[in-house]
């Protein structure tokens, strides 16, 4: 889970959660109020994994699949992606160049 730069405070999956789905670069530390970013390697990590969604829905056009097992693996792996990502977040106390 990620840790805030300012205060050293772990946040929960659930807070971590909630911040990931803004639109602003910046999130505020739920225990000190100041603005904490994504590091730029936390960045890399979550857009590597943004290419498996796509790939998945490649896999009907490769394997003969029911359709009711593939509706099955695409929520089991959102779920599995929902899970995961929150974990993957490290923060930063200033905005890092993207590469």
């Amino acid at each position: 889970m990620p840790t805030c730069q300012a205060c050293g405070e772990q946040w929960t999956w659930k807070q971590t959660f909630k911040k990931m789905f803004t639109l602003d670069t910046s999130m505020i530390c739920p225990y000190c109020d100041r603005k904490q970013y994504f590091s730029a390697q936390s960045r890399r990590k979550m857009s590597m994994l943004g290419f498996i969604p796509p790939l998945l829905l490649l896999i009907p056009l490769l394997f003969d699949i029911n359709p009711l097992v593939m509706i099955m693996i695409l929520i089991g792996t959102a779920m599995i992606y929902l899970g995961i990502l929150p974990r993957l977040i490290d923060l930063s106390n200033h905005e890092e160049p993207h590469w």
